[in-house]
């Protein structure tokens, strides 16, 4: 019987990122993934890539180079880095964290100065993921960091990573088939729409979405996944929002955020705990619009385990991001930032479309 780990990497090579004879693959990750990175590097050469590169961060290296990197090595991006996000086929990011809190004492300057100069870095995944020239995936592998942070033992939160993943199942690619299928329906009646009103305790936000694009989240770009998502109209986003969950941003928990928001821009913003860091945030270029909306839809994924990854896919939620847009929804907001803001709908929350209620109580009605 193949490992959990041995499905997992085939999952990550031959449904998510679709590896083809003579593609290039990143990896990126930290030396707690090794056996996963491992199992990657095997299912890729034997799908016919012409080359497996990687990155492997050790303890601390964020911290270490956030606390001594001059301003010069704070401009430069990273040489292997760039050319993977210029010119690789696929990119997998697993997600393998030694401290989640690693980087939470840099100076906002100095992350700002690091962030414009990785900005090349991320127009170019933006641009070459919209049109899947550069396949990529983001995944976790379990760590104690990772489940000290989701309030779970470790033993516990690999039952979880690998549930959300289908990795159960006898075969997770059909599992993850019958996602897409099923989310398709939803997709394609949202796409018939051109407005769409997220209503919940706390918001009544509208926006537009003519001639943007629904999204069906199923498992190829992110693994877990369990989403449909677009980009709305830059200036038309109208109402005020507020997210019942957490908020969380490189390491900054934000709660109790609610936004005002007149022809797509945030106008006014507060939170319970966290203040002076939303309000850094929205000091940064193209951070007071929106690049997504979405609805979470994988209810396999039924608690908040602090990470973005699985809490935007909570069945029964719905999330905004501040920030960049994704292109291939045509969206056209540009940002550093892409930041998902998430809030329950199980208790009362609705979802109408062209005056249509299509959502209610955290299931569709479609």
């Amino acid at each position: 019987m193949p490992t959990i780990l041995h499905k997992y990497a085939d999952l990550l090579v031959n449904y998510c990122m679709e590896v083809q004879p003579g593609d290039k693959v990143f990896v990126s990750s930290t030396l707690l993934a090794e056996p996963l990175v491992r199992e990657v590097y095997r299912a890729a050469y034997a799908a016919g890539a012409s080359l497996v590169e990687y990155d492997l961060a050790f303890r601390e290296r964020e911290r270490i180079y956030m606390e001594n990197a001059g301003e010069a090595a704070l401009q430069e991006p990273p040489t292997l880095t760039r050319l993977a996000m210029e010119e690789f086929h696929c990119y997998l990011n697993i997600r393998a964290p030694y401290n989640l809190r690693e980087t939470s004492g840099a100076t906002p300057e100095r992350a700002h100065s690091r962030s414009e100069a990785l900005a090349p870095l991320n127009k170019a995944y933006f641009t070459r993921t919209a049109d899947r020239r550069l396949k990529r995936n983001l995944c976790q592998y379990p760590t104690d960091a990772a489940a000290q942070e989701a309030g779970m033992g470790l033993g516990e939160y690999e039952q979880f990573v690998f549930g959300a993943c289908k990795l159960f199942a006898d075969d997770p690619q059909a599992a993850w088939l019958q996602v897409r299928a099923a989310q398709q329906r939803i997709v394609d009646h949202l796409n018939k729409c051109s407005s769409v009103r997220y209503l919940s305790e706390g918001a009544d936000i509208t926006f537009s979405t003519e001639g943007r694009i629904w999204m069906n989240s199923d498992g190829q770009t992110n693994m877990p996944s369990g989403e449909v998502y677009t980009s709305p109209v830059e200036d038309g986003v109208n109402g005020t929002v507020h997210f019942s969950y957490p908020c969380i941003y490189q390491g900054n928990e934000v709660e109790g955020v609610t936004l005002w928001v007149k022809d797509g821009l945030i106008e006014k913003w507060e939170a319970r705990r966290g203040q002076e860091f939303l309000d850094y945030v929205f000091t940064l270029p193209g951070t007071r619009r929106f690049g997504e909306a979405a609805v979470g839809t994988n209810y396999d994924i039924q608690r908040m385990t602090r990470n973005i990854l699985f809490d935007e896919k909570i069945g029964g939620t719905v999330h905004m991001a501040i920030g960049q847009s994704y292109l291939q929804t045509g969206g056209k907001n540009e940002s550093p930032v892409h930041w998902d803001m998430i809030t329950d709908m199980t208790q009362g929350g609705e979802i109408w479309a062209d005056g249509e209620k299509i959502y209610e109580n955290g299931k569709f009605l479609i």
